[in-house]
């Protein structure tokens, strides 16, 4: 094999291994959880907050236009009251966005699932809060409120979602 197909092959290998995601830790090990394998990572920051984004494919037409995406992003916020205005702001967030309908708390108080509209199409967004070694941890899960891939998509994705939700929990 000559050189400049190895280097050809080591870089195929390199993107094959960074377009999905298993194990994450973000915060310096503080925060650990993995995804399914077919997640694919699409952005991550450093610094504050921290942030991973990974894109939840979609087999049907829907995702031409449209992205399901799962966020997890953690900032230092020091103590309680600091993780207080931090869910609150994201709330307020939320709450500005065109369309917002709230759909309740389903896992508790650090928790709020709402519709929006994001570019025309109907989203659902599922929002969980931790406060855990004086860092805010947020997971926000968004896919589009109907997908022609059918509710066994829409069930994989929550499932997916839960799965890091558990993950961050611990």
């Amino acid at each position: 094999m000559n050189l400049s197909r190895s280097f050809l092959l080591a870089g195929a290998l390199l993107l094959a291994g960074t377009a999905c995601a298993t194990d994450v830790s973000m915060a310096g090990g503080e925060v650990t959880f993995s995804t399914p394998d077919n997640w694919v990572a699409i952005m991550e920051t450093q610094g504050m907050p921290e942030m991973r984004v990974f894109q939840v494919p979609d087999p049907s037409p829907t995702a031409r236009d449209n992205l399901a995406s799962v966020t997890v992003e953690v900032e230092p916020v020091g103590d309680l009251a600091a993780f207080d205005q931090y869910v609150a702001n994201a709330t307020r967030k939320a709450k500005a966005l065109d369309g917002y309908k709230a759909m309740g708390h389903p896992d508790g108080p650090n928790s709020q699932s709402y519709g929006a509209q994001e570019h025309g199409t109907a989203y659902r967004y599922d929002e969980r809060y931790w406060f855990r070694n004086d860092h805010a941890i947020r997971l926000r899960c968004a896919r589009p409120a109907r997908s022609e891939a059918g509710t066994a998509w829409g069930a994989a994705f929550d499932k997916g979602c839960d799965a890091v939700a558990a993950d961050l929990a611990r």
